[in-house]
């Protein structure tokens, strides 16, 4: 049997284990062990364990863990709801303020978090009900909160650039630094949207006389008391991201010690300002970071043990090779690999896609002199797509989740604008490749 072949047959296995609904990691772990007892030496099978602890003895790796305890922490705690609030009595009196409030406290949740589910959840449970009662369509106000949490996988710290760097051998530093203009784009662009949509919404509702109308039409009475008692519940969380960020880019610590950084304060945090100090609150949080972090971990093994049988057989270089051959300009390559990244968000989450695709990808990324880092950016803003595109988008079903009566069709609709917007970013990024690789490029000095 010829490379080629064998190459589709190991595809075609990998995704029926995946679409199956078999967890990640036993997927990618199921098919590389039958490739390679069928195609491989037998004594390969007895270097199992040694070829994946050898790939998992990595400081880089620590990170995980400790960025998930991070997530946990705060997850733990109605931090969602008090950033909200914080920020609302700020952003009132700005048109669409309300709107705005939820995407500012999406991005800092998720500057804290790491997690897009995480996010909507958490700003969420707070954000919709509010629009909704001050009169949003249900479309906007859901599709608020699904594109707002899907920055969760760009904003540093992020666990998808985390994976992306550790599949490409790629600075982690660079990658969280290069995420920070594009995630102040998709910011912008999503609160431009907000704005724009509020308008249009308000218009609308003028020209009606029911209780939606009447709801979005009325002012919100907030005093420069609220403003000012407002802050103290925001300024921890501003502390702690300012805290890490100086740390990381000011050069004074790794990505590893960072993650301890705030994996530590966000511990310290919960303790003193929400009295998580009760055994089942801590319980809570080391239990659900020791779950998150073992899957993750699995995922990454069985991922190098994946990818290590493709390039024994010879898959990988014979993938590249064909890509290379097919003699396609950079963008018009560039054009087609989004495609692909895209249709495949459709069915499979970030983590699978990361560690399937980005090692196939490489060699002819490398050879049409595309930055690796700044294809990281943009294939995670692909990725943050499948977060809220059917049928897996899974910040659509957490959405729906924590607001039952709202359709799904609403929720999708509302999502829509968002996704051109992401897709805007993308073309922005492209023209203007500097947002997001002049920070590391000028700033970052670390490995």
């Amino acid at each position: 049997m010829d490379t080629t072949t064998i190459g589709l047959l190991y595809t075609g296995v990998t995704l029926v284990l995946l679409f199956s609904g078999m967890p990640i990691a036993f997927a990618l772990g199921l098919s590389a062990l039958g490739f390679m007892a069928g195609f491989m030496p037998s004594a390969h099978l007895g270097s199992v364990a040694e070829t994946i602890f050898a790939e998992l003895d990595n400081f880089t790796l620590l990170t995980i863990p400790l960025f998930v305890l991070m997530g946990a922490a705060i997850g733990k705690t109605r931090a969602g709801a008090d950033i909200y609030n914080s920020l609302n009595a700020w952003l009132h009196r700005v048109p669409g303020g309300l709107g705005l409030a939820n995407v500012f406290a999406c991005a800092v949740f998720a500057a804290m978090c790491g997690s897009s589910p995480a996010t909507c959840s958490a700003i969420g449970s707070s954000g919709i009900p509010q629009l909704v009662k001050r009169g949003y369509s249900e479309g906007l106000a859901t599709g608020i909160i699904a594109a707002g949490g899907t920055l969760g996988i760009l904003i540093p710290p992020s666990l998808t650039l985390i994976l992306y760097g550790l599949a490409s051998e790629q600075s982690i530093g660079r990658l969280f630094m290069a995420g920070i203009g594009p995630g102040t784009l998709l910011i912008f662009l999503f609160a431009l949207w907000v704005m724009i949509k509020y308008k249009l919404e308000r218009q609308v509702a003028a020209g009606r006389n029911d209780a939606a109308a009447q709801a979005i039409l009325e002012d919100e009475q907030i005093t420069w008391h609220d403003r000012l008692s407002a802050l103290p519940r925001l300024l921890p969380f501003g502390i702690l991201i300012a805290v890490i960020m100086i740390a990381m880019y000011g050069g004074w610590a790794t990505p590893s010690e960072v993650a301890g950084i705030g994996a530590v304060g966000a511990t310290v945090m919960v303790i003193l300002l929400y009295q998580c100090y009760r055994v089942d609150d801590i319980k809570t949080i080391l239990s659900g970071t020791i779950r998150e972090s073992t899957m993750i971990m699995m995922i990454i093994a069985t991922s190098f043990l994946f990818t290590y049988v493709m390039s024994y057989l010879g898959i990988t270089q014979k993938a590249a090779t064909w890509l290379v051959e097919l003699e396609l300009s950079k963008w018009v390559f560039f054009f087609w690999v989004n495609v692909f990244i895209i249709v495949l968000g459709f069915f499979l989450p970030p983590v699978a896609i990361i560690l399937m695709v980005t090692p196939i990808l490489l060699p002819a990324l490398n050879a049409l002199n595309i930055d690796l880092i700044w294809f990281g950016i943009v294939m995670t803003i692909l990725m943050e797509l499948g977060l809220i595109t059917p049928p897996v988008g899974l910040n659509l079903f957490v959405i729906n989740g924590i607001s039952p009566d709202i359709k799904l069709k609403n929720i999708l609709l509302g999502s829509l604008p968002f996704i051109g917007l992401m897709l805007l970013a993308i073309v922005i990024l492209c023209v203007v490749p500097g947002i997001a690789t002049w920070l590391p490029n000028h700033f970052y000095q670390g490995g």
